[in-house]
C-alpha cells in the first residue's frame, strides 16, 4: 500500500525553470576550452543534477590539476548571460503548481544549485512566490544528489515524513537520491533527459508537466 502523499519536493533546474538545456550548453563550451570536449548529451549524462562541487572535482581530475583562476566566476557569467537572455518557466508548471496549492499539499524545492542560483532563475519566472521560505539548496547537507540527503533534510524541515513524501525530479541522480529516501518520484522527461535515465522502481515517468497534477491526486 502506498503511503498517501503529504509534501511534493520540487527540484528546480528542468523541473521548475527550463535551464538544464542552457546550461549543457555553457558547460560544454567551457569544457571545451579547457582541453575536455564533450557534447551536450555526455555533459547531461555526467552532471545532469549533481552539485557544483562535484564536477568541479570531476574536472579537475580530468585535466589532472587545479581550474584555472577565474573560471568558475566565468561560468557563473555565461550561465547568467543565458538565463537574462533565454530563461522560461518550464512549459505547464504554472498551471501545475496552481492545481497542487488548490489541492492543499505542502510544497517545498530542493535543490543541487545553490540560493543565489534559485533566487535568479526562480526570480525571472515569477515562481519564488509559490516556495518562499520552502528552498532548500544542496550546499546545506554533507552529500549531494544520489544520496538522500538533501530529500531528507527538505522532508525534515517541513515535518514530513519521507514515506509520505514524493519528488519531482528530471535527472537520473535526482530519482536515484529519492529512491535511497525512500520516497516516491515522478520523473520528467519533457526535457533534455532521456525517459530510460529516469525508469526505476517506484519512479513513475511522465513527459507533459501538465500531467503532473494527476499525477500526484492519484497517490492521494
Amino acid at each position: 500500500m502506498i503511503d498517501q502523499i503529504q509534501l511534493v519536493i520540487f527540484d528546480c533546474d528542468g523541473v521548475l525553470v527550463d535551464s538544464e538545456r542552457l546550461a549543457v550548453r555553457v558547460e560544454s563550451a567551457a569544457l571545451a576550452r579547457l582541453g575536455w570536449p564533450l557534447t551536450e548529451t555526455e555533459v547531461a549524462e555526467r552532471f545532469l543534477g549533481r552539485s557544483d562541487a562535484y564536477m568541479t572535482a570531476q574536472v579537475e581530475a580530468q585535466i589532472g590539476g587545479p581550474l584555472p583562476p577565474g573560471w568558475q566566476r566565468e561560468l557563473d557569467e555565461a550561465y547568467a548571460i543565458a538565463f537574462d537572455e533565454e530563461l522560461t518557466a518550464v512549459d505547464g508548471i504554472i498551471e501545475a503548481l496552481d492545481t497542487i496549492t488548490a489541492l492543499g499539499l505542502a510544497t517545498c524545492v530542493a535543490s543541487s544549485g545553490t540560493h543565489e542560483k534559485m533566487r535568479r532563475t526562480l526570480g525571472k519566472t515569477d515562481l519564488r512566490r509559490y516556495f518562499e521560505g520552502r528552498i532548500y539548496s544542496g550546499t546545506e547537507v554533507p552529500h549531494g544528489k544520489p544520496a538522500p540527503d538533501l530529500f531528507l533534510y527538505a522532508a525534515a524541515q517541513m515535518n514530513v515524513e519521507p514515506r509520505h513524501c514524493v519528488v519531482v525530479e528530471d535527472s537520473q541522480y535526482g530519482v536515484q537520491a529519492a529512491r535511497a529516501a525512500g520516497m516516491r518520484s515522478l520523473g520528467y522527461a519533457g526535457g533534455i533527459t532521456p525517459a530510460e535515465w529516469l525508469a526505476g522502481p517506484d519512479t513513475t515517468v511522465f513527459t507533459d508537466m501538465r500531467k503532473l497534477a494527476g499525477l500526484i491526486q492519484g497517490l492521494l
